[in-house]
């Protein structure tokens, strides 16, 4: 099974890989990568794969039975090649900035309201998020926004960590969304942002809440019985 570096260090940008296998001339799959594959909300990474001075575009990346596949622009590439792989480090970065904003607005508004998440998006444009809130107001949302623009002007710091599966499950906020509960795996990965939050996840995310700069309210959407939606921005 591939190595998912991106889950030890989320700011590698290059790194040196083997190919396991390819199917179909352009699904690769890798000993180890730095690419996100689409997940949790967040989209996949995109960049390249160099085999001596041949260049091979990653255009997509997704998991599927486990094994993360990443599909190139070119063929050629045959198992037993050396490849160094690079991501677009702007568009990961962005995700980054954006995740870790999502998991900081949606701790804020779930301690104080009670309310859940019911569905998230992150993409480069926006940053989608549906809660479980009674009552639909605008207002409630801008009112939040605002809080967590304070919390990304401090020095905050954001880390993960691998926890034993019946450890974690110990912690109150080990999952903030409604009606789901984080795999039973031996151990869980869990993301921490100091004082604010605590939950399983996999996605990618900035070491400090500072890197995040500010975000923008965009709108707010009823979606029918007890589903409210949340649309943001980074301001960058």
């Amino acid at each position: 099974m591939t190595k998912a570096l991106y889950l030890e260090d989320s700011y590698l940008q290059e790194c040196e890989a083997a190919v396991v296998s390819v199917k179909e001339d352009k699904y690769v799959v890798l000993d180890h990568t730095i690419f996100y594959p689409k997940g949790g909300g967040q989209l996949y990474d995109t960049g390249k794969m160099i085999r001596d001075e041949e260049v091979f575009p990653v255009v997509y990346v997704g998991k599927f039975s486990g094994e993360i596949s990443h599909e190139v622009g070119e063929p050629g590439l045959q198992p037993g090649d050396k490849v160094k792989c690079q991501i677009d480090w702007d568009r990961r970065y962005k995700f980054m900035r954006s995740h870790t904003a999502a998991h900081t607005l949606a701790a804020i508004l779930c301690e104080d309201t009670g309310t859940l998440i019911t569905g998230n998006q992150i993409s480069l444009e926006k940053t989608r998020f549906d809660f479980n809130l009674k009552v639909f107001n605008k207002e409630v949302f801008l009112s939040y926004i605002e809080k967590a623009n304070e919390l990304f002007k401090q020095d905050i710091l954001v880390k993960w960590y691998d926890l034993d599966y019946d450890e974690a499950m110990k912690i109150p906020t080990v999952s903030r969304m409604a009606g789901a509960f984080p795999p039973n795996l031996p151990k869980l990965r869990i993301v921490e942002i100091e004082g604010i939050d605590k939950q399983a996840d996999g996605g990618t995310h900035v070491r400090n809440l500072k890197e995040i700069g500010q975000i923008e309210f965009i709108k707010a959407e009823n979606k029918g019985k007890n589903n409210r939606r949340v649309y943001f921005r980074l301001v960058d």
